[in-house]
């Protein structure tokens, strides 16, 4: 899915021409990918981003990103040996309505903030997929909500940013939820 503040289009995977990073660079923008998703973490992420690192730098480009799991993965998660094709549907358009939620809210975000932005969606496993993203993106920030998980929740359930901050080809700037920002 692709959409954007002035128009509206819809296409599977990363937006088409997204990794037209050297072009930017050129002219001097800045790409800017925020990771979205239902949490409202994520949107503290992304309003931070545009007030705190896109107002900064006038021409960037921001590109919303959410991934989405396959549908298979929720099969394997519910123990199922074989799902009918009607179920998958099913859940595949729950999860297709899902993420036109999620990019509806963050781009409703960019919009209040007058920012332009484009948005794409991505399956699979959220990891892998923003990784490969903001690779073939070319990047030159990824933008992160933290739910900060605590140690054990963390190395039980695996951190998103953690994994980003190590494995992206990028600088990763990871936002804390507002209530946790100011606190220690």
């Amino acid at each position: 899915m692709e959409e954007s503040t002035e128009a509206s289009a819809t296409a599977r995977g990363v937006a088409p021409g997204a990794g037209g990073a050297e072009a930017a660079r050129a002219a001097g923008t800045m790409k800017v990918v925020v990771a979205v998703d239902a949490s409202e973490e994520s949107l503290h992420a992304l309003s931070w981003a545009l007030d705190n690192v896109v107002r900064h730098h006038p021409g960037a480009s921001v590109v919303v990103l959410h991934a989405q799991h396959r549908v298979d993965h929720f099969v394997a998660h519910a123990g199922l040996a074989y799902a009918p094709p009607t179920a998958l549907d099913s859940m595949r358009r729950a999860q297709e309505e899902n993420s036109r939620r999620v990019v509806a809210r963050a781009l409703d975000v960019c919009r209040q903030k007058q920012a332009s932005a484009t948005a794409a969606v991505v399956e699979g496993d959220p990891k892998e997929a923003i990784y490969q993203a903001v690779e073939e993106m070319r990047a030159d920030l990824l933008v992160l909500g933290s739910r900060g998980l605590g140690m054990i929740k963390r190395a039980l359930l695996g951190s998103v940013s953690d994994y980003l901050a190590h494995h992206a080809c990028c600088p990763v700037l990871i936002v804390k939820p507002p209530n946790k920002a100011h606190h220690k």
